[in-house]
């Protein structure tokens, strides 16, 4: 492969030394256009590493001491891309065959990591990635530096992990419909799916971005791009009929910012 092929900026998190090593070596031979620019063996040395480097992958192993893998994925924003590396057969093939980019069992064979990194070639290459030029190893347990910037606010583009039981999910939050505080947690709507997020509506409201969603009333946040109707309603408040045909209210108070948005 060409050495001015785009890179792949990818983070390993594994908490074996040699599997580690055995990694790097995997990528070095056959796969140059991935490089490793970090590495963690924990899930905390992973959420620095993340917010600091930004990677477009992770090589993320589901066990790890302390925390798991799904939890690490559960704590961030927006989660990167991802390929699991999992000791776990059955428990990978049921949960992650449709949502993570894909799953390489241990040990790794050099095949399938072939197979998996040609699907994350497919998903991420173009657009051009950062040149080589710009990647430098960091080994886990590298003290920690200077504050990391903050992170770039989400996107509609950016993607969510939500773990529902046994499935486990990575949407964009283009294709989430609405968000619906259930209790302390947040119910989470996208195709036909409505797993349960572990996350207040309140945390959710200041990360998303204001230009896709909307705090309809107390209970609701609403991706605007799904509303086909608009009516007058109760007391100034206003009903939106959506797709799928559910309809919506919109408290009072909140129906004169939503006409300040959309200029009605």
């Amino acid at each position: 492969m060409s050495t001015s092929s785009p890179l792949i900026r990818a983070l390993l998190v594994e908490d074996e030394y040699l599997a580690r090593q055995e990694m790097r070596y995997l990528l070095k031979e056959a796969h140059p256009d991935v490089a490793i620019i970090g590495e963690a063996a924990d899930a905390d040395t992973a959420r620095r590493l993340i917010r600091e480097l930004r990677p477009d992958l992770l090589l993320l192993d589901i066990s790890l001491p302390g925390e798991t893998g799904f939890e690490l994925l559960e704590s961030l924003d927006e989660v990167p891309h991802v390929v699991f590396v999992t000791a776990y057969d059955q428990y990978a093939t049921r949960a992650f065959q449709v949502s993570a980019l894909d799953y390489v069992l241990k040990p790794v064979h050099p095949e399938r990591l072939a197979q998996a990194l040609r699907r994350v070639r497919q998903t991420l290459l173009p657009p051009v990635l950062p040149p080589a030029a710009a990647v430098h190893p960091i080994e886990d347990n590298t003290a920690a530096g200077a504050p990391a910037p903050p992170a770039p606010p989400l996107t509609p583009q950016s993607q969510v992990f939500i773990k529902d039981g046994e499935a486990c999910h990575f949407v964009r939050l283009a294709d989430i419909d609405m968000f619906e505080a259930v209790g302390n947690y947040v119910r989470v709507y996208f195709g036909s799916q409505s797993p349960l997020h572990h996350k207040s509506l309140q945390q959710l409201e200041d990360k998303l971005p204001p230009n896709l969603f909307f705090r309809v009333n107390r209970q609701q946040i609403l991706n605007l791009t799904i509303i086909e109707r608009v009516h007058a309603y109760y007391k100034g408040g206003l009903l939106l009929e959506v797709r799928g045909g559910r309809r919506i209210d919109v408290s009072t108070r909140q129906a004169v910012r939503f006409k300040e948005l959309l200029s009605l």
